[in-house]
């Protein structure tokens, strides 16, 4: 298991930027995909970037993309999400995710076996 903690979260306006920032512990972090998941209120968890373990390669919601930048260091096992050009409807907790399985992608729910405890995101309009 790795340990996840999220930091970042807060209250913007529309239009604004942040930027999510996920510490992990506890293995080999430059061996595991990461991901990052979002969930408002009365909704499911849902997908929000991803990127494998090297950092070649990523991928994004539709609803994000060209907006959010999913990236890692490995050095300092930290993943982040800059969310720039934030909308109302980006109001959610985030939550940084590890995959189950090493060397494995994934943007469903059941690939990510490690969660963090989220952060609050707010969007004012």
């Amino acid at each position: 298991q790795v340990q996840l903690v999220e930091s970042g979260g807060g209250l913007v306006q529309a239009g604004g930027s942040l930027r999510l920032s996920c510490a992990a512990s506890g293995r080999t972090f430059s061996s595991y995909a990461m991901g990052w998941f979002r969930q408002a209120p009365g909704k499911e968890r849902e997908f929000v970037a991803t990127i494998s373990w090297s950092g070649g390669s990523s991928n994004y919601a539709d609803s994000v993309k060209g907006r959010f930048t999913i990236s890692r260091d490995n050095a300092k096992s930290t993943v982040n999400l800059q969310m720039n050009s934030l909308k109302p409807e980006d109001t959610a907790v985030y939550y940084c995710a590890a995959t189950l399985v090493p060397w494995t992608l994934g943007e469903d729910l059941d690939d990510f076996g490690s969660w963090g405890q989220g952060t609050q995101v707010t969007v004012s309009s």
